[in-house]
């Protein structure tokens, strides 16, 4: 089966050879121009000879990289929903990335990378992006490591605590689920889609890694286990960058 990568190379590699030959036509081109205005009719003759075989090299160039670019417009659609996911982590593991599945999404610590097939892109947490090169895209993610997440550990707290009061019922210390949590987070049409539950588990990790874990009135936050929580549906997980998989089910307030 062809690959993006493999389709990818071969098509730069087109452009390459179209430019080496628009360059060699534009060299005879700057000879003829220094011949006519040396007023040298023998060189303009030879290079009158040479323009008409490298022009129709330059066409059979173009032809080739017009040509090169197997998929159809259903066809990319296709392997970007069925098969680009696994080539895209065989090309990260390749250069020491890891990438993990969650949820039709793929992980690279701290980037979520969602595929969107119907628009040729994927979109790497909240930026949509163009490029499907498996290798280049690589590279992007291997950046993103390299940056500081931005996140805002006091304004997330912050709506927690108030979401948790409104579902506690101010019972401070009460353990309550975080599907309620998230599911009044997501409530407004489209938002899951916007903000979905790996995006919530992954601000739950950085807020657990942050130095954040208490509200300006003394509540202290946690996340507890539960025997619930083995209900996938019930639980939130994000991988670390260590590659293990954390998984969220409850969260508390006490203190104050």
């Amino acid at each position: 089966m062809e690959t993006f990568e493999r389709a990818f190379g071969n098509t730069e590699r087109a452009a390459v050879s179209t430019l080496r030959a628009i360059k060699d036509v534009e060299k005879l081109a700057k000879a003829l121009q220094k011949a006519a205005r040396e007023g040298n009719i023998g060189a303009i003759k030879r290079e009158c000879s040479r323009l008409d075989p490298t022009l129709d090299s330059l066409k059979e160039e173009v032809s080739n990289a017009v040509a090169v670019w197997p998929f159809k417009d259903e066809e990319e659609e296709a392997y970007l929903r069925d098969h680009y996911a696994d080539e895209l982590r065989k090309t990260a593991a390749e250069k020491g990335l890891d990438l993990r599945e969650r949820d039709g999404m793929l992980i690279s610590h701290p980037s979520i990378v969602r595929i969107l097939p119907g628009d040729r892109a994927v979109r790497i947490d909240k930026s949509k992006k163009a490029t499907l090169r498996p290798s280049r895209l690589t590279e992007i993610l291997v950046e993103q490591q390299k940056k500081p997440p931005r996140f805002r550990s006091d304004a997330f707290l912050k709506s927690l605590y108030e979401m948790y009061v409104l579902l506690a019922k101010a019972k401070q210390g009460t353990v309550i689920p975080l599907a309620m949590i998230y599911e009044a987070f997501t409530s407004c049409p489209g938002s899951k889609r916007d903000y979905s539950k790996i995006d919530f588990a992954r601000d739950i990790y950085f807020l657990e890694q942050s130095d954040t874990l208490s509200t300006r009135s003394g509540y202290r936050v946690s996340f507890p286990s539960s025997t619930g929580s083995k209900k996938a549906k019930d639980t939130f997980s994000f991988v670390g960058p260590d590659k293990q998989v954390v998984t969220y089910y409850g969260i508390q307030f006490s203190g104050g």
